[in-house]
Formats: structure tokens, C-alpha cells, sequence
């Protein structure tokens, strides 16, 4: 295309037949792509260099052009409508085709713009940084934006292009695929273990003091486990991040219950019968569908999967 006033008369057409004969402008497409990707007009004006005032606005010229609600208010900040949905479908494809405008032939074809994921402590630390970087270095002007957050997959996920948790998730209007499965299980520092010794059977176990979530503010009920198989074992320190449980674990506040990928990179953890107390979990990415439109969003998805498969010894416990 020589333009993007003539590319943006074609995407019209993508759109409901029953709309306004007019075009949607290419800006306030670009504005509902803002807004779709961080769930927020205020985020959105910042990230555009405008204000809150002139986002809403544009807004609700572009419904009227488009004949129809194109944002729904959630909890969670602002959802797209089906039509919202199509029309960000064309505002990708108006993104895209500005940049290819702006630069030469080999830069258009890398990766641009921001993705934005959540995912759990370790997940981000040894799955997700790993493939993100090395996406990253093929494709420089890629943004990826990481929340760490250990909860269950959310109904209506503004500004997330990609959520990674534990266990199946149970959402509408969205794809949830299975990563891999990874493995849990008792560890204890050698010093530790050599002070208070090795439980050689469950009735020793509690007797030991427990490193793990806090019971009250853990949102996912298959991080449960410690409670259903030992629940008699008193609290030492909790958290809501798996890093202080390992590293508490390291530091003897008492018997851990661990990623086997991340206990195991550590020298001075014994991991603690094993054959009685090994929990499997799954990781599973849910996305919308039309987020796979964006060429930026399914590489990171495909990154994020082909980085779980060669990682899948580790996450099982037999790296």
C-alpha cells in the first residue's frame, strides 16, 4: 500500500457491514489499541504523549463511526467488545503497516511494540527471561513488560496480552494452553538437616517447621498441597514469593516446600522424601484470541512454549 489513508479504507471493510459508510480514522484506531493493550484511558494518554480527556473522546468518535460499544467497563479496567476486538484486529494491521512505512525492508520484518505478560515468580525468572531474551536479540526493538503474580487466570484480563499460571484454568472468551508440568517436593539445608535431622518417615516430617505461602492470600487452590498432605505441620516464614521460600529454606527457617527446578540449582538443599511428598502442577498460558493477531504477542507465546519443552527435565525434577 502507498498510503495509510487507502490502507485504512480496506480495513474498513473488515468491520461490521452494517457501520457507518465512513472510515475509522487511523489515530483513533491506534488510541483503541492503547487502551486495549493497558486496560486504562489514563495509560493509554501517557503512553501517547496525550490526556485522558482526548483519549475518551476519540473514543467515542470512533463507536459512532463504528455504529456500536467498542469498551466494556470490568473490575479489572476496560475489555473489548466483539467490535472492539475486529477493530483492533485493523489497528494492528494499521501499526504494522506505518512502521513498514517508516522503515527499510529488513527492519520491517522484525518484532516491535510491547507485550505484556504475568507469570509466576519462577516461571518469569527461569522460563520466561530466558526466551524473551533470546527473542530479543533478533528482534531488538521488541518490549516485553513482565508482572510476577501467583494467582489463578483472571475473567478479564485488560492490559495482559499473556497470563501464565498454575493449573487448568476455567475462562471464557479466551485459549488456555498447556505449557509442560513441573514438579514440587521437601527440601532442607544441609546445615539444617545435620542440626535437627533428616525426617526418614511423614511422622517425622511434622515435626519440622514449614516454609511456604502464606495460607490466607494463596489464590490457587493446587499450591494447596503442603496443607492436604501435611496439615499438621506448623508455620516457620511465609510469603507470597517463592524466592524467600527458597531462600529461607537455605537459611534453616525449616523444611521447604519447593520447585524442584529451583531448589535443585542449589548445592546446600537435600531434597526430603521424596518418594512420599512430590506434588506435579501444570502451567498453562491463557490469551484471547485476537492477541494472537499481533505478530509480537505469538512469537512471545511461541517462545514461551518451545522454552518449557527444552526446560521440561528441570521442571520435572531431573535436570
Amino acid at each position: 500500500m502507498t498510503s495509510c489513508a487507502h490502507f485504512v479504507c480496506i480495513l474498513a471493510d473488515m468491520l461490521d457491514s452494517t457501520s457507518s459508510p465512513s472510515a475509522p480514522h487511523p489515530d483513533d484506531l491506534l488510541i483503541l489499541l492503547a487502551v486495549s493493550r493497558t486496560g486504562r484511558f489514563t495509560t493509554a494518554a501517557e503512553s501517547l504523549g496525550l490526556n485522558h480527556t482526548t483519549v475518551s473522546r476519540r473514543i467515542a468518535a470512533l463507536e459512532r463511526t463504528l455504529s456500536g460499544r467498542l469498551l466494556a467497563r470490568t473490575v479489572g479496567g476496560w475489555e473489548l467488545t466483539e467490535l472492539g476486538r475486529r477493530a483492533v484486529a485493523a489497528a494492528i494491521s494499521v501499526e504494522t503497516a506505518i512502521a513498514a512505512l517508516n522503515e527499510s525492508p529488513d527492519a520491517a520484518r522484525l518484532l516491535t511494540g510491547v507485550v505484556r505478560i504475568s507469570a509466576t515468580d519462577g516461571f518469569s525468572a527461569y522460563v520466561a527471561t530466558p526466551a524473551i531474551a533470546a527473542l530479543r536479540r533478533t528482534n531488538p526493538n521488541l518490549r516485553v513488560e513482565i508482572l510476577t503474580v501467583t494467582r489463578r487466570a483472571m475473567q478479564h484480563r485488560s492490559g495482559l496480552d499473556i497470563e501464565v499460571v498454575v493449573g487448568e484454568p476455567q475462562v471464557h472468551r479466551a485459549e488456555a494452553i498447556k505449557l509442560g508440568d513441573y514438579a514440587l517436593g521437601m527440601y532442607g539445608s544441609r546445615a539444617y538437616l545435620a542440626e535437627h535431622g533428616m525426617p526418614a518417615t511423614a511422622e517425622e516430617l511434622v515435626r519440622h517447621p514449614l516454609v511456604y505461602f502464606v495460607d490466607s492470600m494463596l489464590q490457587v487452590d493446587d499450591l494447596d498441597a503442603p496443607r492436604r498432605l501435611v496439615p499438621t505441620m506448623r508455620e516457620s516464614i511465609s510469603s507470597t514469593n517463592v524466592f524467600v521460600h527458597v531462600e529461607a529454606t537455605r537459611a534453616g527457617a525449616g523444611i521447604g516446600f519447593l520447585p524442584c527446578f529451583m531448589a535443585d540449582r542449589h548445592d546446600d538443599l537435600v531434597r526430603v522424601l521424596p518418594q512420599q511428598f512430590t506434588e506435579t502442577l501444570a502451567y498453562w498460558m491463557v490469551l484471547r484470541s485476537d492477541s494472537l493477531l499481533q505478530p509480537a504477542v505469538a512469537a512471545v507465546a511461541d517462545a514461551l512454549r518451545a522454552q518449557t519443552q527444552r526446560y521440561t527435565p528441570q521442571l520435572r525434577g531431573n535436570g
